[in-house]
């Protein structure tokens, strides 16, 4: 499979909308993630990310511009035990919830579908990191409707056992900017990952559309410690 360069593919894409990247630092060290958000209304735009005691969630910036709470407030990222969960909506509690509960990152899933914002059925993105004592693991997964028909939806799962270094994968919500919006196909792009936290957050959110940009969120898990560094950062300040 092609590795793409990530700057290009946003650079490229002026609305992928959320996005999920997970790999492993060119140094190996790192188990890394990021995740971004991006809007075209105002109620998208008037967002931030604030950090948790398990992750991060998303608020209101303006609270008086808060129209519609639904899909656009959540928590991206939790982290359960030696598990780091991302995704693009409030399915993060269910994997968690259920996954705390012994099921499996497929089965949480299993129980729930594609966004409900006809005409849009925007796919639920989610991807699982597993750091444990020296090894690491990850999966990605999608949720979608069958071509923009909400009848059926198609559930893919991408998993990725002793990553290599200097490697990652990439999926979004959409294909690029549209009404309705086309959701993303295929398999997750192949990225490279940098060594370094700060050059990875600065190049992803560089690249990313002024426009349409709202926050990023970047870690890096060491994978012989379990120790994790973040980033946040948002265009509302």
């Amino acid at each position: 499979m092609k590795t793409f360069d990530i700057a290009q593919l946003l650079k490229g894409n002026p609305y992928p909308g959320r996005g999920i990247v997970i790999g492993r630092s060119a140094d190996g060290q790192s188990a890394v993630t990021a995740y971004f958000i991006m809007g075209r209304s105002v109620n998208s735009r008037n967002r931030v990310f604030t950090q948790t005691d398990d992750g991060i969630k998303t608020e209101a910036f303006d609270p008086s511009l808060l129209s519609d709470p639904h899909l656009i407030i959540y928590s991206p990222v939790r982290v359960l035990g030696n598990k780091t969960i991302v995704t693009n909506g409030d399915q993060t509690d269910t994997i968690y919830e259920l996954m705390d509960k012994q099921q499996t990152f497929e089965q949480a899933l299993r129980t729930r579908e594609f966004e409900d914002d006809a005409p849009n059925y925007t796919p639920r993105i989610s991807g699982i990191m597993h750091v444990d004592n020296g090894t690491y693991n990850y999966a990605l997964s999608i949720l979608k409707s069958a071509d923009g028909n909400p009848d059926s939806c198609r559930r893919y799962t991408f998993s990725y056992n002793t990553p290599i270094s200097g490697e990652g994968h990439f999926i979004h919500t959409y294909m690029g900017d549209g009404s309705p919006l086309p959701s993303f196909e295929g398999e997750p792009e192949q990225v490279a990952i940098d060594k370094n936290i700060d050059d990875f957050t600065d190049m992803l959110w560089d690249s990313l559309n002024e426009d349409n940009k709202v926050s990023l969120f970047v870690r890096y898990i060491d994978i012989a410690t379990g120790k994790a560094d973040t980033r946040i950062v948002n265009k509302n300040k």
